[in-house]
């Protein structure tokens, strides 16, 4: 684990609370200063960590060298305490930010209530550097890239049977392709992050999810 790698897993674990945040507390604040970090991204998960990161390689950019660190909140409604914790009230580093648009009032409040603007609309948080995805980052990268596409990643895993399975399922039959590849990346711990490199690295820049194509050029 590299520098910013310890940052991530410190500023998660302060944030968590409880007997070691104290402790978590300074080893972030070491790591940041060790680090140069000057931006913190707030993502909801993991997998759009690693989205993040590999469009950032695809671009040639590599986030943690220049002092970036996407931190993944472990949902929306933790985005409150990483706020006080990275914004003007903690160490006082630049934010920015990926949510999905159901989740938008989470990090609205969050940054409000941290001084960071007020009465915050949709083009104020792009302002700031948060951007949306109309339903979550996977529906984004599905619709960028198509079901055509994304059925042949799912071959190229490996797992193509285990989707036609899925597929045939009575309580998926009616849905549209697209709505079983959306279920079939949650079913299992890690797939989603899994596929989030995948997509990445199979998606045609020109066409990169408008959302996470302006949090990049953000950055």
């Amino acid at each position: 684990m590299n520098d910013m790698g310890r940052f991530r897993q410190a500023v998660v674990q302060w944030a968590a609370g409880g007997a070691g945040a104290a402790e978590a507390g300074a080893s972030a604040r070491e790591a940041a200063a060790g680090t140069g970090l000057r931006t913190v991204v707030l993502v909801e998960g993991g997998s759009d960590q690693v989205a993040v990161e590999a469009l950032a390689a695809r671009h040639g950019r590599d986030l943690d060298e220049e002092g970036v660190s996407v931190v993944p909140l472990g949902g929306a409604m933790s985005v409150g305490r990483f706020v006080d914790l990275c914004g003007p009230q903690g160490l006082d580093v630049r934010l920015a930010g990926l949510c999905d648009a159901a989740e938008e009032r989470f990090f609205r409040r969050a940054l409000e209530r941290a001084g960071i603007g007020s009465d915050l609309t949709a083009d104020d948080l792009e302002s700031l550097g948060f951007y949306m995805c109309h339903a979550d980052l996977e529906d984004e990268l599905i619709r960028s890239l198509g079901a055509d596409v994304i059925q042949q990643v799912v071959q190229e895993q490996g797992e193509l049977r285990a989707f036609r399975t899925f597929q045939n399922q009575p309580a998926q039959r009616g849905w549209t392709v697209e709505q079983h590849l959306h279920r079939f990346m949650g079913t299992h711990a890690g797939r989603k992050a899994q596929y989030a490199q995948e997509l990445v690295a199979s998606l045609d820049l020109d066409r990169t999810p408008p959302p996470l194509e302006r949090l990049l050029a953000h950055l």
